[in-house]
């Protein structure tokens, strides 16, 4: 069985960002900037730990009508952000998908990260 992944970047500002890839390669979840690639691996540590439970999830719909999800922190903080949706059951399979591949999603760093 194939597995998710974290892919750990740096961006064009220097910054340390991962996303989570489902076991088909498609990206489910992108994180914000962090500066420190240590704040980035413990980014992706909380997603592990906040994924489990639905109330961490933050179901949004934009004023053009597209769907899109967050996974927020005990303290409110979003720690990932998903792609957008066209409706709400893609959104709610995203949400699922998130949930079942970052608990034991590998981790890998890219190009310098």
């Amino acid at each position: 069985m194939r597995r998710g992944k974290f892919e750990v970047k740096v961006d064009r500002a220097g910054e340390f960002r991962f996303n989570l890839l489902a076991s088909n390669g498609q990206v489910i979840l992108s994180s914000e900037g962090y500066t420190r690639k240590e704040g980035c691996l413990k980014g992706i540590e909380s997603v592990r730990r906040h994924s489990a439970e639905d109330r961490f999830f933050e179901r949004c719909i934009s004023a053009t009508g597209s769907y899109h999800f967050n996974l927020k922190a005990a303290n409110g903080e979003v720690i990932g952000t998903s792609q957008r949706y066209v409706d709400a059951e893609g959104m709610e399979n995203g949400i699922r998908s998130v949930r079942l591949h970052a608990p034991d999603a590998l981790i890998l760093e890219l190009h310098g990260a």
